[in-house]
């Protein structure tokens, strides 16, 4: 008893009475209404459990889904309207090589169609040549007449092409085909600026450019002035806008 005493008082301090533990019960996580049972738990998940976790992942499935649809929705091919009100093809022509002559066209229509994220999309323009507009009437009748444009004869000229040249997707070109006194030539056009932004208004997206493009009007049959030395190049400096169209093909 002695010895059993000695032995108490010396490691009595750091004895502690053993109690049997009890079998540990699973590390549960709980995230809302799902229960989730951590890797190292010894119990396998309740029936109800497992339901809600695989009615969570279909949920989660479903969400990816959607979102992965309407992320290919919005990168599809939109077109949009030509807004006549804030296009303006405008055009400088030599006189007798002494001064440039300046006018525009007063009435443009037409679509564009854009996907940028595939960089593509397509331009079908309508310009109404009865709206020239040089700033002096008697000019402009001149213009209209069979002795130029034959407007009676010839009443649109037309472009057709393809957005090229793009980065980012912005396109830097036209490439296509210009139309008009009853003749097709190839006419490319510099895209020397383009932009697209929500418009403020109509809830919808609109884009502008700002645009450039040479062609020799003698290939388009108008020789006017020709023999008194004009130079038959004609600059067009196009201005355009365009509003996504209310309802999409």
């Amino acid at each position: 008893m002695s010895i059993l005493r000695a032995v108490v008082r010396r490691f009595g301090k750091n004895c502690k009475p053993h109690r049997p533990s009890r079998k540990s019960a699973p590390d549960v996580v709980r995230h809302d209404r799902v229960i989730q049972f951590l890797p190292n738990s010894t119990i396998p998940p309740s029936p109800r459990a497992m339901t809600m976790q695989t009615t969570l992942k279909t949920r989660i499935a479903t969400a990816l889904l959607a979102a992965a649809m309407t992320g290919t929705a919005s990168a599809a091919m939109v077109t949009y309207d030509i807004d006549p009100n804030h296009t303006y093809p405008s055009f400088e022509a030599d006189h007798m090589g002494v001064s440039i002559w300046r006018g525009k066209l007063d009435h443009t229509t037409g679509k564009v169609t854009l996907d940028k994220a595939a960089g593509k999309g397509d331009v079908d323009i309508s310009i109404d040549l009865a709206s020239i507009d040089f700033g002096q009437d008697e000019l402009d009748a001149w213009a209209k007449s069979d002795k130029f444009f034959d407007t009676a004869k010839f009443a649109q000229a037309t472009y057709k092409g393809k957005l090229a040249g793009f980065a980012k997707g912005v396109p830097s070109k036209v490439v296509g085909d210009l139309s008009f006194h009853g003749i097709k030539r190839p006419v490319e056009i510099k895209i020397n600026s383009f932009k697209c932004i929500p418009h403020p208004m109509l809830k919808r997206e609109m884009c502008g450019a700002d645009a450039l493009a040479t062609f020799n009007r003698e290939d388009f049959g108008l020789t006017a002035g020709k023999d008194y030395g004009f130079n038959m190049s004609v600059t067009l400096r196009i201005q355009v806008e365009a509003i996504a169209s209310e309802k999409q093909p």
